[in-house]
């Protein structure tokens, strides 16, 4: 295994943060309801596809891929459709802190894929919310914009 590297930890980081969302999205999926059912069930399909592409990624960085947990603890009780939006809106807002903090550390084809990762959490972030927030996944930010 080679040294640990700002792109190799920000890669790990944003893994971990996939495999919550693809357990989050479990939770959101039998909590939100019919009218809202199919949207869930694509963040879902994404979440994986995206966990899958970064456990590659991790590899070709030289790490070993982080596992994902047999569980998580959520952020608040989840009891029903309008609780279950709000854990969907804060998966994906955690989801684009960690790409961009991935497309910081990050060159080339590699920074590409991470700013795509971005744009889309950050698109299913403000559906789910109904409206966009400025400066995606830099929290620092975004409460100056306000």
């Amino acid at each position: 295994m080679s040294e640990s590297t700002p792109e190799l930890n920000a890669a790990q980081a944003a893994l971990a943060a996939e495999h919550a969302a693809v357990y989050g999205y479990g939770v959101v999926g039998a909590r939100i309801g019919e009218e809202r059912g199919a949207e869930a069930r694509e963040a879902l399909t994404a979440h994986r596809s995206r966990r899958d592409l970064l456990h590659r990624a991790v590899r070709d960085l030289g790490g070993a891929p982080v596992a994902s947990a047999a569980g998580y603890a959520l952020p608040f009780e989840v009891t029903d459709g309008a609780s279950a939006v709000e854990l969907a809106v804060e998966l994906e807002t955690r989801l684009a802190g960690a790409y961009a903090d991935l497309v910081l550390a990050s060159e080339g084809e590699a920074r590409r894929g991470a700013a795509a990762a971005l744009r889309e959490t950050a698109v299913r972030a403000a559906r789910w919310r109904g409206h966009g927030e400025p400066f995606p996944g830099l929290a620092e930010y975004a409460e100056e914009g306000r």
